[in-house]
């Protein structure tokens, strides 16, 4: 594995990608931390040099720890980038279902070019979607005691000294612009760098968490005030049960079942076609992440309905703290709602019928099931046990957080265990695994040993056809270039400002 990672230096092209790559997620980073023009942010640094200071056992909540997995902490730093690339996901997810359920957008996905044209939908929803979020952002900064991820932030100065019609149009523009830019950094990610460009976002604003929890357990469990040796033992025990969670997640993420499929012998002239076995691979977790981002998602509708119209109610006060800080409810309902969106996607996403007909139009079988009818009832019923594994699995992921802060004794929304499960850790692990797989690629292609393959063995990974070219050698210079010169003046500034 270790000369894997030193021959992609090696390919100019996979090289350059990786740069590529690198340099928009530095871009990406730094847009979370320009802040919204007309917002004060010295109020924001203020209160985030205080939260630094709280206990590390404090909750972040359920909803609130979602918002900013997404948002990779643009709501709470009130930046360009507050929305993150959410909306596109919702947008996303919309026009899924929607072309599993419209004939006239499923046929509209089998035609040639009929992909670009949903996918252009899809951008033009994701604005909608942006404007109504971004709208209800820039209202909630200027009463931001109302807001879960910003609490106590009123007590250092008004976030936003002039509320005018002209700054909420103009903060409105801004995050409407930072989604569609995040949205275009995410394809030219696809089509110029390694792995998926929207999955790859995600990624890193989940990482860019990563070290205030560290920082947070280190001080939990190793130099707190009331530090024990059980907790000591305790940092141990987590470390442990970190690399099995996700030791179990790689498994049940590459997990599936091959169903044989067998295609009859066919001659064309002089040569002979099929005849051979191959198989369709049906996957444990075929929705991926998709039911945790439902679940969480309908749960999110509530509490913003009772803060509009029961707001001070003692009763719509003890549910809103139930759901928003990741109360017993939230987790008990979401686990149920996970359940039940899993095979809720898997029923609109999986067409058992369309690929028994595609493989009697080709001749293909599997061995004991008549073609037709037939083979879709049994992929129909090998499908749903399958979905009935996955389904435990994602619920047991989102309930994880519970059971390993009742051990530790923290809050199931401590920022120390968002990376015990949930979203968090499913998408680092598919797109750690997806990006793994493209630069094994590009190396087998190369005849360079891959992480998982010997290259110089497999040759047939010779035909393996070129995809998108990677981005040009000039675009890389340039973007370090630029990338160069913001460090060098942030430094100076950061030096100016600590000198007065």
């Amino acid at each position: 594995m270790i000369s894997a990672f030193a021959s992609t230096w090696k390919i100019p092209e996979l090289r350059d990608r990786i740069l590529f790559t690198l340099a928009l997620i530095v871009i990406i980073r730094l847009g979370v931390h320009i802040t919204l023009p007309g917002v004060d942010a010295n109020v924001i640094k203020d209160w985030l040099d205080d939260m630094q200071k709280q206990d590390p056992a404090s909750p972040t909540g359920g909803i609130t720890a979602l918002l900013n997995v997404f948002a990779g902490g643009g709501l709470q730093q009130a930046g360009i980038f507050a929305l993150g690339i959410m909306p596109y996901i919702s947008a996303s997810i919309m026009v899924q279902l929607m072309t599993a359920v419209v004939p006239k957008l499923s046929r509209l996905a089998r035609e040639d070019g009929g992909r670009q044209k949903i996918t252009q939908y899809t951008r033009y929803i994701t604005i909608g979607i942006a404007l109504v979020q971004g709208f209800f952002v820039a209202k909630s900064l200027t009463n931001p005691g109302s807001i879960p991820y910003m609490s106590g932030i009123e007590r250092f100065g008004e976030l936003v000294p002039d509320p005018s019609f002209t700054w909420m149009a103009l903060t409105v523009l801004t995050i409407v612009a930072g989604t569609v830019l995040l949205m275009w950094i995410g394809d030219q990610i696809t089509e110029k760098g390694i792995g998926n460009g929207t999955s790859i976002i995600i990624t890193v604003n989940i990482i860019s968490a990563l070290p205030g929890a560290l920082i947070q357990a280190w001080k939990y469990f190793v130099t707190g005030d009331d530090v024990s040796p059980f907790r000591s033992v305790m940092m141990v025990v987590m470390i442990a049960m970190l690399l099995v969670v996700i030791a179990a997640t790689v498994a049940i993420t590459q997990g599936q079942r091959r169903i044989a499929v067998q295609y009859a012998k066919r001659v064309v002239g002089r040569k002979q076609f099929g005849g051979q076995t191959q198989y369709l691979p049906l996957k444990v977790n075929y929705s991926g992440v998709m039911p945790i981002i439902f679940a969480t998602a309908v749960l999110s509708l509530p509490p913003m309905m009772l803060q509009w119209f029961f707001s001070g109610q003692a009763w719509a006060t003890e549910i809103y703290g139930e759901l928003v800080g990741g109360g017993t409810w939230y987790y008990l309902l979401g686990g149920i709602g996970i359940f039940l969106f899993s095979y809720f996607w898997v029923a609109m996403m999986f067409q058992p019928s369309q690929i028994a007909e595609d493989l009697k139009r080709n001749g293909g079988y599997i061995p004991g099931v008549r073609p037709g009818k037939p083979t879709a009832d049994f992929l129909d019923f090998t499908m749903t046990r399958l979905t009935f594994a996955g389904a435990i699995f994602l619920t047991a992921l989102f309930v994880l957080p519970v059971f390993v802060g009742y051990l530790v004794k923290l809050p199931p929304g401590s920022l120390v265990l968002q990376f015990f499960g949930g979203t968090s850790l499913l998408i680092m692990v598919g797109v750690v695994l997806d990006v793994m797989r493209q630069v094994e690629t590009q190396l087998l292609q190369k005849h360079y040993d891959g992480f998982l393959r010997k290259g110089r063995i497999k040759g047939r990974y010779d035909r393996l056809q070129q995809g998108h070219k990677g981005a040009p050698r000039t675009a890389v210079v340039y973007l370090w270039t630029v990338i160069a010169v913001l460090i060098v003046i942030g430094i100076t500034a950061y030096i100016y400002k600590g000198s007065h």
